[in-house]
């Protein structure tokens, strides 16, 4: 009788112990950051947190889901560009669930989902661009892949807030042809410059002569003013053009 009873305490004992541990697991507490998506009996029932909250043992059951911003670096993807180069090209993205209901149901795993989206449309809209506009312009294409992205990565409660591409990587063929490409222009824009300047030169040479055609003895002044110039700088031989109006006219001077 003695053995029975203590059998009998031993089963009150345990249920007490199961009843207090299943009470005390229904007491959660989430972070500000975490939100709780509760399923009861399978059934989406609401979103729960932050702070002290209540899930009933094996009625409900609950899902974490953290709201902060991830930051997520996504794989050296090979792009085509539209002029034909081949590249290989990375990127990061941020992005934070802005409606953890949609984050647990209408995708399995978002963090999976998003990833493989951020790839493909990195490779698609890449492809739509030329080499020089991947290199030059690469802030329109991050908005570019932004917008794509937040669009569809809406039905899954997520917010894709900035993407940034980090690297364009070049085979060496293709960074020698740039780096000629580039001497190339440099030298176009030169001879372009030297050609400017040498029609301003012309046009003010025009405006000069003109204006002293009006002076006889202005062209004289000018050829004393520049001779002056030279004979400052020490030379031991000068070579001086004389025009031949000035010999003419001396030449007429002593016949007289």
């Amino acid at each position: 009788m003695t053995q029975l009873f203590s059998s009998t305490e031993l089963f009150i004992g345990s249920m007490i112990f199961l009843v207090i541990a299943l009470f005390f697991s229904a007491f959660r507490i989430l972070r500000e950051y975490e939100r709780g998506v509760i399923f009861l009996l399978g059934r989406f029932y609401q979103v729960k947190g932050p702070g002290f909250i209540i899930v009933i043992p094996f009625i409900q059951q609950m899902v974490k889901v953290d709201l902060r911003i991830v930051v997520m670096d996504v794989p050296s993807q090979d792009v085509i560009s539209r002029d034909n180069v081949s590249v290989k090209v990375n990127a990061v993205i941020y992005f934070r669930v802005i409606d953890p209901q949609k984050a647990i149901i209408n995708v399995e795993n978002y963090l999976q989902a998003t990833s493989q989206l951020a790839q493909t449309t990195l490779r698609s809209v890449l492809g739509q661009h030329e080499l020089d506009e991947m290199l030059a312009n690469r802030d329109m294409l991050n908005a570019d892949i932004q917008a794509i992205l937040d669009v569809r990565t809406d039905s899954w409660g997520i917010k894709v807030s900035n993407v940034e591409i980090k690297h364009v990587d070049l085979n060496e063929s293709m960074i020698r042809a740039i780096a000629k490409q580039a001497e190339a222009e440099r030298t176009r824009r030169a001879k372009v410059i030297h050609a400017t300047g040498e029609m301003e030169a012309s046009s003010q040479l025009t405006q000069a002569a003109n204006k002293l055609s009006q002076e006889p003895d202005a062209i004289m002044l000018r050829y004393l003013q520049t001779l002056t110039e030279i004979a400052g700088e020490k030379n031991s031989t000068i070579i001086f053009p004389l025009p031949l109006e000035l010999i003419s006219g001396l030449v007429k001077s002593e016949k007289k």
